[in-house]
């Protein structure tokens, strides 16, 4: 079993969690659309993953759509005390694989039954109300009435806490004036750090972030600079920019995602990898942040 504790934990309300999870998007088929290639691999891969230790598992019922969902419970269910599965809703899938806004309060609350269906559960641990603004960033607007309806569902026990997808520092302080919000996912890594102020201000307020696309948007001198780090580091890319993320701040949690068992104990190894200050250093000359 992989030891994740030097990454250290996290709360997500009354949950404790390590901080590297498992994001469970690449399990659907190609575009995260349709059944996987091999039904059998990607089970494999959600059983070695909570075998692994991890007890943070990320996922949507429109990736697929269901797809995702079904696997997660065929392969865990009954699942173990210590695993909390977060998903999203906002999003529903066309026949084309698009990606469409569903935001009003009866889209939300059909998509969580929807969740609570094919997860085979009574009570969702963690739901991300994702603002679909432009496709990897968030724009401002009131997002009131459909986190009021999440928040409505929550009252009635349907889930136990409440998140962010795709958001501004706006947005998330105007949602926690109508429910307690325990995470915010949006897009973050080495080469694209705009939620800088964002993630210290959620850390200083016990809320979570989770940075999705870990290897999104670098650009060529950027990927050779990581390359080289990791060469030296005797790692890969990805092990290097987890562990990065890791060392940026305490309440950042990471759900790197694969349909590989062994690209998953890659990924797992991360939470050991130590980065001397000299690539730190470096690393932090990526991007227009400065170095920590």
């Amino acid at each position: 079993m992989t030891d994740l504790n030097p990454a250290g934990t996290f709360s997500l309300g009354d949950r404790v969690v390590d901080r590297l999870g498992y994001g469970a998007m690449q399990l659907a088929g190609p575009g995260v659309f349709g059944p996987p290639k091999d039904r059998d691999a990607a089970l494999a891969v959600l059983r070695d993953a909570v075998t692994a230790g991890i007890n943070h598992i990320d996922t949507s019922d429109f990736y697929g759509p269901h797809i995702t969902n079904q696997l997660i419970r065929e392969a865990l269910h009954p699942y173990p005390q210590d695993l909390t599965i977060v998903t999203k809703v906002g999003a529903i899938r066309g026949a084309d694989a698009s990606w469409n806004p569903a935001q009003s309060p009866r889209e939300l609350t059909a998509a969580v039954h929807d969740n609570l269906r094919n997860l085979g559960i009574e009570v969702l641990d963690v739901v991300n109300l994702r603002v679909m603004g432009a496709t990897h960033a968030p724009s401002e607007g009131s997002i009131a009435e459909q986190f009021a309806a999440l928040a409505e569902l929550r009252r009635q026990g349907l889930i136990r806490h409440l998140g962010l997808s795709n958001v501004t520092a706006a947005q998330v302080e105007e949602a926690r004036t109508i429910a307690p919000v325990v995470c915010v996912q949006n897009h973050y890594n080495l080469a694209h750090r705009g939620d800088d102020a964002l993630i210290d201000t959620l850390a200083g307020n016990g809320i979570a972030y989770v940075p999705y696309f870990p290897l999104g948007g670098f650009d060529r001198l950027q990927s050779a600079t990581l390359s080289r780090v990791a060469e030296q580091l005797d790692a890969t890319p990805m092990q290097v920019a987890l562990a990065w993320l890791l060392k940026r701040a305490d309440n950042l949690l990471l759900i790197p995602g694969t349909s590989s068992t062994a690209h998953l104990r890659e990924n797992l190894a991360a939470a050991s990898l130590l980065l001397p200050d000299g690539a730190l250093a470096e690393l932090g000359r990526i991007g227009d942040a400065a170095p920590l």
